[in-house]
């Protein structure tokens, strides 16, 4: 249990997700959280009138206790802690969209300003891997960039989409850290520095991640999702119908093990057993919550819980004593459990309810003979996936058929599967008139992943009132959205990789059977399939001497059967020649474009610092008309800065426009070194990702292309 020590009511709104406590002068606790208008305020309410107003920080005029810092732009994400090697205090880190700034808050200093042209949407700080500098870790654009103390850039590599959210957890139990990513595509990713170790696929955007003890960790999802993982296995999770604004793993109950603090856009706080996800203390604000962090913030030797809400309000928690837990059960847990024992009473008095039907034989019928609920002995679930072709009155889709071998019927069906459905389940119910042993779902996986369908199905006789309940687990294999049959005016992909294997084709042919779904009888890995979603080829061919090439124009398919192929193989290095013509031109274009936004940009930006001399000018010459008397020439001046500020105002519009197309191609940029990359495994994959960006740096196209084709620049 925990007990609130202290409330405080700060007079600024508090961004979402954008709090931390930091020790800038080594010793004092500062709560610091991003707010309205590119702010940051700093409260440290143990040195009052002790800092002076210098360069970007200021005193707030609505608290004595409160600085703030200027950072004149939109403040994405920001963190604090010892960046540098020989640093007293810890190190302010604030991100935007375009800028890193390092800052020395005791010292009133910048520690380093740099540009990121990938954004920065998540910030971590600490080691990783087998780098020896701390590093200040950002994740924006499809792109993740490390920098050290003095704002070198030490870790680059990409990713599969925009990052946003970031934490260091020994996830190997190698004792360095490694490096989880959750992005916009739906995937937790672990690197190594930059190798991708593994990656866990989920159902929405991951908002939040928080490391918890050794190689566990929590995450939250965009739709509501809260839940914990140990490495790749999930412990649990629950679904809410609010956002979890912030996570953060904290002892409460003192029995060496930390609980998963999770902030609701309700106001709720909760925490949860990091084992069950069982609820064991919950509190409420009256608005949303933006933040969990943890600090003696009381300066007694003890550290508590911090909690902050977007008006500004912030409570400290501790955790109860022994002698106070028994007296400190919330009345709203007490009665949650009292509701919860009723429920399970009331079901336990149904199911009873329902064996005593079933034991009454109906009214004039014997005993002996067909009892109401009754089925006969031999019933069992059977389920069978079969690729079923686009009609004129259906998508193409996977057809999942449920029956049973008698002559039962079966009432509804109820799937539960993640990423298929909206909402995670699906209920078939069919009508009384065509009721039947069989139900057919039609199921169309929007992504290449596996997925288990959980299927519960109620069975009974056709006049049945109760039902039996079957249970059955089902596994859509990861590539069930490719069909054997091929059109005969298909065209030929132009698309291709090709690398070498030292295994069996037999073994080609498990993995084969294992991911795709396939008719009995295929013993050869020369296999064509049909791509249900978008349509196109795809061909794989296995030489005698090991050598594999799969066509397709699809690069992203590519690199999911090479990576899924590698996993099934135990392949840890895997060098592969490649040639996309299709998507290699289209990148051709998006580079020449990203030159020019660049050259646009440049141009738009000196215009408008020559349009600010003129304004300063101007505003000068009015201000010296109007002293003068001279009212003419002032209504003159003024009519002129008025048209030049509607200009500046347009200019300012296209700039942001071309801003945010050179983002756009940019991030295009990342995702096809990511992809380059994914056509590899191991160290090749790493070497060519670096050398991309390498050529990218160096604006040497032409060999950015040949380590895309070849995986190295030697000719």
């Amino acid at each position: 249990m925990l007990v609130p020590i202290f409330t405080l009511k700060l007079n600024h709104k508090i961004n979402p997700r954008m709090v931390a406590i930091g020790k800038y002068d080594g010793i004092h606790p500062c709560l610091t959280a991003a707010t309205q208008a590119g702010k940051v305020f700093i409260h440290n309410p143990h040195t009052r009138g002790q800092r002076p107003e210098a360069h970007r920080l200021s005193q707030s005029t609505q608290d004595s206790d409160i600085s703030l810092l200027n950072i004149n732009q939109a403040v994405s994400c920001l963190t604090a802690g010892t960046l540098g090697p020989n640093t007293t205090g810890h190190t302010l880190l604030v991100g935007s969209q375009t800028n890193l700034l390092a800052y020395d808050v005791h010292d009133n200093t910048d520690v380093f300003y740099k540009e990121v042209t990938d954004g920065a949407n998540a910030i971590v700080l600490g080691k990783l891997g087998d780098i020896l500098s701390t590093l200040a870790i950002i994740g924006g654009n499809c792109a993740l960039q490390g920098f050290d103390y003095e704002g070198n850039d030490q870790f680059w590599t990409v990713t599969g989409d925009n990052v946003r959210s970031l934490v260091l957890c020994d996830f190997t139990a190698d004792g360095k850290n490694e490096l989880l990513v959750g992005s916009d595509d739906f995937d937790i990713r672990v690197f190594r520095e930059d190798e991708l170790v593994t990656e866990m696929a989920e159902n929405e955007t991951i908002t939040s991640l928080c490391h918890m003890h050794g190689s566990r960790f929590g995450y939250a999802l965009a739709n509501g999702t809260v839940g914990v993982y140990d490495r790749t296995a999930r412990y649990w999770r629950i679904k809410s119908k609010n956002h979890a604004m912030s996570i953060h793993a904290f002892d409460l109950n003192a029995d060496g093990v930390v609980e998963l603090i999770t902030g609701w856009s309700n106001g709720k706080i909760d925490a949860r057993s990091d084992r069950t996800g069982e609820v064991i203390f919950k509190d409420n604000f009256s608005s949303s919550v933006a933040g969990v962090v943890e600090g003696d913030y009381r300066m007694d030797g003890q550290i508590q819980l911090i909690c902050t809400s977007v008006e500004g309000e912030v409570r400290g928690y501790l955790p109860a004593s022994k002698d106070m837990k028994g007296n400190l059960m919330d009345a709203s847990v007490e009665q949650d459990l009292i509701r919860e024992l009723s429920q399970r009473k009331q079901n336990l008095m149904l199911e009873l309810r329902n064996y005593e039907e079933n034991s009454k034989a109906l009214p004039g019928v014997s005993e002996g003979e067909f009892k109401m609920g009754v089925i006969p002995a031999n019933t069992q679930l059977q389920t069978a996936l079969s690729v079923r072709r686009a009609t004129e009155s259906q998508r193409a889709h996977i057809e999942l058929n449920i029956s049973t071998p008698n002559e039962t019927i079966i009432r509804a069906v109820l799937i539960f599967a993640e990423g298929i459905f909206e909402g995670e389940s699906h209920v078939v119910h069919p009508s009384a008139q065509n009721l039947s042993g069989c139900v057919r779902v039609p199921i169309i996986p929007p992504k290449d992943i596996p997925v288990d369908l959980h299927i519960k199905a109620f069975v009974g006789g056709k006049t049945s009132t109760q039902f039996h309940v079957f249970e059955i687990t089902r596994q859509l294999p990861r590539f069930s959205m490719y069909d054997l049959s091929v059109d005969s005016s298909a065209t030929e992909p132009t698309g291709k990789v090709t690398f070498n294997i030292n295994d069996r084709p037999q073994r080609v042919v498990m993995w084969l059977n294992q991911n795709f779904l396939l008719p009995e009888g295929i013993d050869s890995p020369d296999i064509t399939f049909t791509a249900l979603r978008g349509g196109g080829l795809l061909r794989i061919n296995m030489q005698h001497s090991g050598e594999i090439t799969l066509r397709t124009d699809d690069i992203d398919l590519a690199g999911d059967l090479v990576q899924s192929l590698a996993s099934f193989l135990a392949i840890e290095d895997l060098q592969a020649e490649a040639d996309f013509p299709v998507y290699f031109k289209e990148l051709r274009t998006t580079l020449t474009e990203v030159d020019d936004f660049h050259s646009v940009h440049q141009k738009l930006t000196a215009a408008m610092a020559d349009h600010s001399n003129y304004v300063r000018n101007m505003l000068v010459q009015a201000e010296d008309a109007r002293l003068m008397g001279d009212w003419r020439n002032m209504k003159k001046r003024y009519i002129e800065l008025y048209d030049l500020n509607r200009d500046l105002i347009n200019e300012y519009k296209i700039r942001s426009n071309n801003h945010n197309a050179l983002l756009a191609r940019l991030k295009s940029v990342n995702q096809a070194i990511q992809r380059a990359g994914r056509l590899r495994v191991g160290k090749p994959k790493t070497q060519v990702i670096t050398a991309c960006r390498d050529a990218i740096k160096n604006n040497n196209i032409n060999a950015l292309f040949k380590i895309m084709r070849a995986g190295t620049t030697s000719s």
